[in-house]
């Protein structure tokens, strides 16, 4: 377990809903993704993503709504800067993404 943080650090984090527009593989990667999100605010938004190595159809992706860390500072990943990160679950290893329950408005945040 990691080290217990304040409610104000928390909240500090904005996560939010956007939609999968677009999904590729980064050249070179077997592992990366680029995907272009929509965050409600934002459509195009772009972010790299490990999850390559569990996703074998990439264009199934476009249109699945996942939760957004929208302002993590950018960062290049092979040369492809990510705007944000996916959030996911770890299971013994893998990445699983997580999805709302039903649809919602892209840029409805998490908290």
């Amino acid at each position: 377990m990691k080290e217990t943080i304040s409610y104000d650090d928390f909240s500090k984090l904005d996560i939010r809903i956007g939609t999968i527009l677009s999904a590729e593989r980064v050249e070179g990667s077997s592992k990366l993704l680029r995907l272009m999100i929509d965050t409600g605010d934002e459509q195009g938004r772009q972010l790299v993503a490990g999850i390559g190595e569990v996703i074998e159809d990439v264009e199934s992706l476009v249109g699945q709504q996942i939760p957004v860390l929208v302002n993590l500072k950018p960062k290049k990943l092979m040369g492809v800067e990510s705007q944000g990160m996916i959030l996911a679950a770890d299971d013994e290893g893998k990445p699983v993404l997580l999805h709302p329950e039903s649809d919602v408005s892209n840029g409805s945040t998490v908290r």
